[in-house]
């Protein structure tokens, strides 16, 4: 059997931003390699080049190609949430980056696992123009790749359960550990992989603190709306967490 070698590219969504263990993020892709290797029984080589932040259209110029060049079986892509806050990015335009990750993905052999990120609408300001753009962006994608049978999708945008506070972290943008568990059981899930029972709903105590709407504003809101006006970016000057090959045992 050919041994699996996974990388994954991406923003905060695929960094694991909100699943932090020790200080550093965790998240649904490690989950995944671990839940991969512990169902095959077998080693599997990772890779993460995600970095928080990040628009989809440098996520595809500076991540795509690296992830490439690495020789994986397997490539998981996920973008366009950072792009689909900023109401004047064309959807059509974050769907030609999915096109384009799927074409090179199929000119390479490579397996694609293309996601959705969870839906964050019900708990952010604007919730109805990011129900829509989300909609609308979901649709988009799905339609660039119908007839696809090679692909492998996780769609987590239309999980109602997912959009639960209980599977969010602080700053209601990022899911908790809860959340980027109940993802990882969907990628494994679409990949005919054993999943541990508990993952779709993670037993452990909810941890989250719950933030008034001035505390909210000040700690997390303020921020971000203060980086879109200086055109900063929380990824600035941070490297991926695993950019060559990790080797994760069975456990």
């Amino acid at each position: 059997m050919v041994q699996v070698r996974y990388v994954a590219i991406g923003d905060s969504f695929t960094e694991g931003v909100g699943d932090e263990v020790e200080g550093v993020p965790r998240g649904w892709a490690d989950l995944v390699a671990q839940g991969w290797a512990d169902s095959r029984g077998e080693q599997v080589a990772y890779a993460n080049l995600a970095i928080r932040g990040k628009l989809v259209q440098p996520i595809v110029v500076e991540q795509l190609e690296r992830a490439l060049a690495l020789g994986p079986t397997h490539l998981s892509f996920n973008g366009g949430g950072n792009d689909m806050l900023r109401p004047r990015t064309p959807i059509s335009r974050i769907a030609d980056a999915f096109s384009h990750v799927r074409r090179r993905c199929q000119e390479e052999g490579v397996t694609l696992i293309l996601l959705s990120g969870a839906n964050p609408s019900a708990q952010l300001p604007l919730p109805a123009l990011i129900q829509r753009r989300g909609d609308a962006l979901s649709a988009a994608v799905e339609e660039r790749i119908a007839g696809d049978d090679d692909i492998v999708t996780a769609f987590n945008w239309p999980d109602t359960e997912l959009s639960d506070p209980s599977y969010w972290s602080a700053d209601r943008l990022h899911m908790n550990t809860r959340g980027h568990h109940r993802v990882a059981a969907r990628v494994l899930d679409a990949l005919a992989e054993d999943v541990p029972e508990d993952w779709w709903s993670l037993s452990e105590p909810d941890r989250t603190v719950r933030l008034d709407r001035s505390r909210y504003f000040r700690e997390h809101l303020g921020p971000w709306l203060k980086r879109r006006l200086t055109g900063t970016s929380s990824g600035d000057g941070r490297e991926p967490k695993y950019a060559e090959w990790l080797p994760v045992d069975p456990r």
